[in-house]
């Protein structure tokens, strides 16, 4: 098999990284590198890490070249993969979302909290959202995935858990989560300047004004059974690359830390992406970069009644390309792991 693969937005960090994953991936071939800004230029004088791995030309993407592929990935703006779902679909090709455009299942959700119309309601119905850990079964037979957002996925993975088994309220959630600046993505703006990031730690869109919020929320409602309220907070920090969140669960009785970790193994067992470390380790960023990993450890404070959940993921990969990658393999029934081995080289 050999999966004719087209990319729009290739050039921005989340789309180049599909496209690095991508010609590593014994089953695709890409056949599309979509690009605003680099039209008729070769990827790897973008890209040179790409050199003598990637031997594309950014091209439009148009919707006729886009569905002239088996599977397209967009890695573009909110708002502008709606207008191209359509055509991709009607050619009876499947579309993964790296955007927002696809991940909640509410329309007034989405016009809400992306301050914008949303005109393919009708396709944000059938719209499966992208993370294979907990909603494998309904991505194999899906047309279109909504590829989840980086801070989402790493906060589903901790709360999951805990949530299914019903030790923990579904209230009072906390996630404090930080994220490196490729996460701002490549355009420039004054407050990813390296003179502004440099040697400085901050917060932004807190108290409930963070677009991930509704994201993080939808599944976690799934997962309780009830709807859930989280409090989030993301920090940008002086890194390129990945993502720590901590969410903060009160316990409904007392539970060991060796007790939780077991419920987490137990949860995902087999899971070829998420690893549990042992009770009394904690994971960094680090050691996860440039992969498609999720690491979680935790620990049960007993003086509050809490535990800790540490999750971290490299926001470019497991974060988004990836994860998407990870779904193209069960749209197409491939081994989950295909084309995911692999660390490094990464940009940035």
């Amino acid at each position: 098999m050999t999966i004719r693969v087209g990319v729009a937005g290739a050039t921005g960090y989340a789309g180049v990284e599909l496209i690095r994953l991508l010609t590593l991936h014994p089953e695709v071939e890409v056949v599309l590198a979509g690009t605003e800004s680099y039209q008729g230029q070769r990827l790897a004088e973008v890209y040179p890490h790409l050199a003598g791995r990637a031997d594309l030309v950014g091209q439009e993407a148009t919707p006729e070249a886009l569905a002239a592929c088996d599977v397209v990935f967009t890695s573009l703006p909110h708002g502008l993969t709606m207008g191209l779902a359509q055509a991709v679909l009607a050619a009876g090709r499947r579309l993964i979302d790296l955007g927002a455009d696809f991940r909640l299942r509410d329309v007034a959700v989405y016009e809400q909290w992306y301050r914008k119309a949303h005109t393919a309601p009708d396709l944000m119905a059938e719209a499966v959202y992208g993370l294979p850990e907990l909603y494998r079964g309904q991505i194999r037979g899906a047309r279109l995935v909504g590829n989840p957002g980086c801070y989402p996925t790493a906060c589903a993975l901790a709360a999951a858990p805990l949530l299914k088994a019903g030790v923990v309220e579904s209230s009072g959630i906390i996630f404090d989560a930080k994220s490196g600046v490729s996460g701002a993505g490549r355009g420039v703006s004054l407050g990813v300047h390296f003179s502004e990031v440099n040697e400085n730690f901050k917060a932004y869109n807190i108290a409930g004004t963070h677009r991930h919020t509704p994201e993080i929320e939808q599944t976690l409602t799934d997962l309780a059974g009830e709807p859930v309220v989280v409090s989030f907070t993301p920090h940008l920090v002086p890194m390129t690359r990945g993502i720590m969140a901590t969410g903060y669960f009160t316990l409904k009785a007392d539970r060991t830390t060796e007790q939780l970790v077991d419920l987490f193994r137990e949860f995902y067992a087999g899971e070829p992406f998420v690893r549990v470390r042992p009770a009394g380790e904690l994971p960094t960023t680090k050691q996860v970069w440039g992969s498609n990993y999720c690491d979680i450890g935790l620990r049960v404070d007993p003086r509050t009644g809490r535990v800790l959940v540490i999750s971290v993921i490299d926001n470019l990969v497991k974060g988004a390309a990836g994860q998407a990658v990870q779904n193209m393999n069960l749209l197409f029934g491939l081994p989950e792991t295909a084309g995911l081995q692999h660390t490094g080289p990464v940009y940035p």
